[in-house]
């Protein structure tokens, strides 16, 4: 079944019980957690706080589908520190009871424009390769948490086929998020993308996030089939190919202080979601 979710990254500096009761409102059953200073998830929080933090959610009835974390795999530096991180996060994820920990690819990248792939500023072998490493180096610890760490299509790779590269050189299970947004704007067709990362969407490792703006005019958050993504498109194709798992509206209000609060986007998500799974929702 499909399970509604929706990101914190919508609702920056909102109490956790008003964005619990948003969700209950619009009958979101998940929530994707942005780790982050001062939010909801801080990675700050001790583990009293973390367990307060889990049972307050689901007593409102909500699961936590994903821990988006900031890490960035395949950025310059040592080894190290990346694993570090990555281990903290899923740490995280484990004591929130949150089945998978985002990750970004992170590259060190050139400018393009909004349609095109932004240049590497290494060879592309090694950019990859250090990402694998690292993910390499996390897949039993986070295994044995309970956790997947899941790879997002965004900033050096954001094609399918990017992330792809990676997660099969990866030894150990990981898993893709795809966003619609970016492998949509450098123009990877909707089938290319599924059928490339569909090793993982089809087999539980993974979630898909939808989003909407009027892209290129604007990257201002509107509600899901008032902008320029393919949402229906996606939604059909999610349908198509008996898409099992999380589907989160990212509402990037945290990057856009204009948009509207995410209570207000909710109803686009419901109304969305009801049209195209209507009675195979979780």
């Amino acid at each position: 079944m499909i399970t509604p979710s929706a990101s914190t990254l919508g609702a920056p500096g909102v109490p956790v019980d008003v964005v619990l009761s948003w969700l209950q409102q619009h009958h979101i059953h998940g929530v994707e957690l942005r780790l982050a200073g001062g939010e909801i998830a801080d990675p700050d929080m001790d583990a009293a706080a973390r367990h307060d933090l889990r049972h307050q959610i689901n007593a409102a009835g909500v699961q936590v589908t994903g821990i988006a974390s900031y890490v960035k795999v395949a950025a310059p530096g040592a080894d190290e520190t990346v694993v570090a991180g990555l281990i903290r996060a899923v740490d995280f994820a484990r004591d929130l009871g949150a089945p998978m920990v985002r990750v970004f690819p992170g590259a060190d990248t050139g400018p393009a424009a909004f349609t095109d792939a932004p240049p590497l500023t290494e060879p592309r072998e090694e950019v990859d390769g250090r990402a694998a490493r690292r993910l390499s180096a996390v897949t039993s610890y986070a295994a044995d948490s309970g956790v997947l760490p899941v790879l997002e299509t965004h900033d050096s790779h954001p094609a399918g086929t990017d992330i792809a590269a990676i997660l099969n050189r990866v030894d150990g299970p990981v898993g893709v998020v795809w966003d619609l947004l970016h492998p949509w704007r450098v123009g990877e067709q909707l089938e290319e993308t599924w059928k490339t990362l569909e090793p993982w969407l089809a087999t539980g490792r993974g979630s898909v996030q939808i989003k909407d703006a009027d892209m290129p005019a604007s990257s201002t958050p509107l509600p899901i089939g008032k902008g320029s993504l393919p949402t229906e498109e996606i939604g059909q194709l999610l349908v198509r190919n008996a898409y099992r798992g999380a589907v989160t509206l990212e509402w990037e209000k945290a990057w856009y202080p204009e948009a509207a609060q995410l209570d207000v986007a909710l109803p686009s998500l419901r109304t969305w979601l009801d049209r195209h799974w209507d009675g195979d929702i979780n």
